[in-house]
């Protein structure tokens, strides 16, 4: 009997397999792409909606190639396109005034903690307790890897974290109401229109054509990493738990904190290297915990 229900278990496995699979490739694209934004000379804002824009262009050729989505999908995508861009105002304001390892690992992990609360309350989503414990380890280790910081820094990224947790809650509901991938698509379409329309009624124009006339391969490349990103995690959150699915994304901080103490000259390396093994524990129960 041990053995066969062993076995049914293994089988139940693959979703949530092919789930970790897709969640890490994206935590190692969204760590690239961020690092660009950080590295960014001028307003990260503009530098942010660039790429937002490119991925809505590519996001609406797969739209249209793919014949839409139901209507009710347009809803959630219009909702996530809207959190998005305090979310991205918020960012750029976060490495404006923050190291990369400090402003990227207190986002994404308090996004972390929020996105799984928030699927376990409203979604419904199901977690063993060890799972619980597995999605706080992760956030605390997270936040760990950013150390002491001044108050500012560490407000503006928490702002960044509930932009990150709403959105992570909103993106998963819409997903799972239509059952298909193309939602992540519609979901770029908006956030490029809101981006877009912000920028251009708070007189931003000129920068962004100048923009674009300068950094298009840049933004064109970091776009389509944002694009693969995302759609990543949106698969990966008809697979499984979103808590789960947000927590695996985040372990991208790991490569946020190597980068930003080896080639940056953030330094405290030891340290962001212990709250990494931190991180890692909490990613073990989180599997233990399926």
């Amino acid at each position: 009997m041990g053995q066969a229900t062993a076995t049914a278990t293994f089988y139940a496995r693959p979703p949530v397999l092919t789930a970790t699979v897709l969640a890490l490739v994206a935590a190692i694209l969204h760590a690239l792409w961020n690092l660009s934004v950080k590295q960014s000379v001028g307003d990260r804002f503009i530098a942010l909606w660039g790429q937002f824009f490119f991925a809505g262009l590519l996001a609406a050729v797969i739209l249209v190639a793919g014949g839409g989505i139901p209507a009710s999908g347009y809803q959630w995508a219009a909702l996530s396109g809207l959190v998005h861009l305090p979310y991205c105002l918020l960012l750029a304001r976060a490495y404006n005034i923050g190291d990369f390892s400090l402003a990227y690992p207190i986002a994404r992990g308090g996004g972390a903690l929020l996105a799984g609360i928030g699927g376990i309350l409203l979604l419904g989503d199901g977690f063993q307790p060890i799972g619980v414990i597995g999605m706080v380890v992760v956030a605390i280790g997270l936040i760990l890897l950013a150390g002491h910081a001044a108050s500012a820094q560490v407000i503006v990224a928490l702002g960044v974290a509930l932009t990150i947790g709403i959105y992570s809650v909103v993106d998963a509901k819409g997903i799972r109401s239509i059952d298909t991938p193309l939602y992540a698509a519609a979901s770029f379409v908006c956030i490029a229109i809101t981006t877009s329309t912000y920028s251009l009624a708070t007189g931003r124009s000129n920068e962004m054509v100048s923009a674009v006339r300068i950094h298009w391969r840049r933004f064109m490349t970091m776009g389509l990493a944002a694009g693969v990103t995302y759609a990543l995690v949106q698969i990966a959150f008809q697979r499984a738990p979103v808590g789960y699915v947000t927590c695996l994304r985040e372990s991208s901080v790991i490569i946020a904190a190597f980068i930003g103490t080896r080639y940056l000259g953030e330094g405290q390396a030891r340290r962001r290297i212990a709250a990494a093994a931190i991180v890692v524990l909490g990613l073990v129960l989180l599997v233990i915990g399926q």
